[in-house]
């Protein structure tokens, strides 16, 4: 394994999905009440079963049960938000250097990948059981959106790094990051 493909998988493309996950994440909470400033310092009271009344930024009172619920919502928000960035992850690994509206989206075992990865995430998410099998929470069709932003991001990114290799073959570029 080259040391470009990890530093593009890790390092760069990485970076942008996983604050993809923390970004919904900390949309959730903040919908439920729990602004970012108030998460910081609160994890013992919150795995607590004892405290029945923490308190959010708004000054509502959770249980624990309703706490555990909302924990395990933004897990599956963040497991969906990975999902949501790996749309954009699967087309820009189709080309290495063409731009994707050059090759264009004719392998149709890619696009049943994209499809499917889609459905089996909203499978786990939606489905009765889930939440007790897997601990996959229903989420609102607003928490897939978050995450939208971070796809672009991650498309665009690689749109303009390709766009520089066909440019300047050879050059800094593509020493750093052609895989």
């Amino acid at each position: 394994m080259k040391y470009r493909l990890i530093s593009m998988a890790y390092g760069q493309i990485g970076m942008i999905q996983a604050a993809a996950g923390f970004f919904v994440y900390f949309v959730i909470m903040a919908e439920n009440g729990f602004l970012p400033m108030k998460l910081f310092g609160i994890r013992k009271m919150w795995d607590s079963k004892a405290v029945n009344d923490l308190t959010d930024s708004y000054g509502q009172e959770w249980t624990y049960r309703d706490r555990k619920t909302l924990e395990y919502t933004c897990h599956t928000a963040f497991f969906v938000s990975i999902v949501v960035v790996q749309w954009a992850d699967l087309i820009i690994c189709k080309t290495r250097r063409n731009s994707v509206f050059q090759q264009g989206m004719r392998n149709w075992a890619l696009n049943f990948g994209l499809v499917f990865e889609t459905v089996l995430a909203a499978f786990l998410s939606y489905c009765p059981g889930m939440d007790k099998g897997l601990r996959m929470y229903p989420l609102k069709f607003v928490w897939w959106l978050p995450a939208i932003p971070f796809m672009l991001a991650i498309f665009i990114y690689d749109e303009i790094r390709r766009f520089y290799l066909r440019r300047n073959p050879g050059g800094w570029l593509e020493q750093e990051t052609y895989y």
